[in-house]
């Protein structure tokens, strides 16, 4: 069956979109993010568990997609092509990818930094940037893909556009002045490369966001399924930083592979819904937080998920008193998690009222106008 796509905040009864289009546009056209139309459910696959079990990470991560790009889109060998070329050994410093580390006290730690940029958003970003690479060149159409970072976003985004060398493929990287650590300002500002273009700008993390989405929104022309974003002058305009769909569906891979590799540790037979696995994210726009829950939605068993949050506590303010209220944004030590208002949080709101799209767009509606939202219990 075809997979497709259809935004939170519900679009018209007529709006389902193909992965291509859900992939280039970022934004719904209604404002919302795109979700899969309905999340496969693994458990009723016997045997996927002892599959996935067995598996690199680039055939785990194929096979993760494969559920949510269909083969119309593109064919079994390109995809296989675009994830081998994703996950490169000799681009990682480890060969399992992520290895996990016994802290003690039922305690593990698993390592996300052995990619290229030393971040965990090397494992999301090179899949997207690959996958658009391959639609620009199916569609012979220059893209300029637009990204704002607070440090890990960028570094990895970059890399990954001039890793894979397409002419077609360019990137536009803005960063808040004097608000990213120094080793990522280098690893943004010392790239040569002719795809790629950083600029800083005044301000705090958040405040390019709605510019882009503006940008966007604004621009965009096509229709469904003709794998158009924003468009001006023939050049194709997208948004990759985590409200586009493609970073937490290829990030579920994450707590898969984790998953399955802390069942190895400690003896659990793979898929046992009795044994579930608790896990804490260090949270800035929920993405990775989003391709957790999505991949518990679907059935692994993954318990709670823990937020790990700094002073700028939005996250913490809404689950723990319903407050998602834009405060300014204070300068930290670990500013890739200096985010005031996470998109995936639309989301995460999405899969809680059980697809309330009509909830979900009154909610974020009200948050896009005056930047508070008071939630009641969900």
């Amino acid at each position: 069956m075809q997979q497709r796509y259809k935004s939170t905040r519900g679009g018209t009864a007529q709006d389902d979109y193909s992965f291509e289009d859900a992939l280039f546009s970022g934004y719904a056209p209604d404002g919302g993010l795109f979700v899969p139309v309905s999340l496969p459910s693994i458990n009723r696959e016997k045997d996927q568990y002892s599959l996935w079990s067995n598996m690199t990470f680039p055939e785990l991560a194929y096979d993760v997609l494969r559920k949510f790009i269909s083969p119309t889109e593109i064919d079994d060998a390109n995809l296989k092509s675009i994830c081998d070329k994703s996950f490169p050994l000799d681009a990682f410093d480890e060969e399992c990818y992520i290895p996990i580390k016994d802290v003690g006290s039922s305690l593990h730690i698993a390592e996300l930094f052995h990619g290229p940029t030393f971040c965990f958003k090397d494992f999301g970003m090179r899949p997207v940037i690959n996958l658009l690479s391959y639609f620009a060149e199916l569609r012979s159409r220059p893209i300029t893909l637009l990204v704002s970072t607070t440090g890990d976003t960028g570094p990895a985004a970059v890399h990954a556009v001039n890793d894979a060398s397409n002419p077609l493929l360019t990137i536009l990287v803005h960063y808040p002045h004097g608000q990213i650590s120094d080793f990522q300002r280098k690893q943004l500002t010392t790239l040569q490369s002719n795809y790629v273009k950083v600029a800083s700008f005044e301000g705090g993390g958040d405040d390019m966001d709605w510019p882009i989405k503006e940008t966007l929104l604004s621009s965009k022309s096509g229709g469904k399924d003709s794998g158009v974003g924003a468009v001006e002058g023939g050049r194709l305009f997208c948004g990759i930083n985590s409200y586009n769909i493609g970073r937490p569906l290829v990030q579920m891979t994450l707590f898969i592979w984790i998953y399955l590799r802390m069942a190895e540790k400690l003896g659990l037979s793979p898929g046992d819904e009795n044994s579930l696995i608790d896990m804490v994210l260090p949270t800035g726009a929920m993405g990775n937080l989003t391709g957790a829950y999505m991949a518990k939605q679907m059935g692994v068993p993954i318990g709670k998920l823990y937020c790990g949050v700094n002073i700028n506590d939005i996250t913490h303010r809404v689950i723990d008193r319903g407050e998602f209220h834009q405060q300014k944004i204070e300068k930290t030590l670990s500013e890739a998690l200096n985010v005031e208002v996470p998109y995936n949080f639309e989301r995460i709101l999405f899969y809680l009222t059980g697809g309330n799209e009509s909830l979900v767009k009154g909610w974020m509606e009200t948050m896009d106008k005056t930047k508070q939202l008071t939630l009641n219990e969900l």
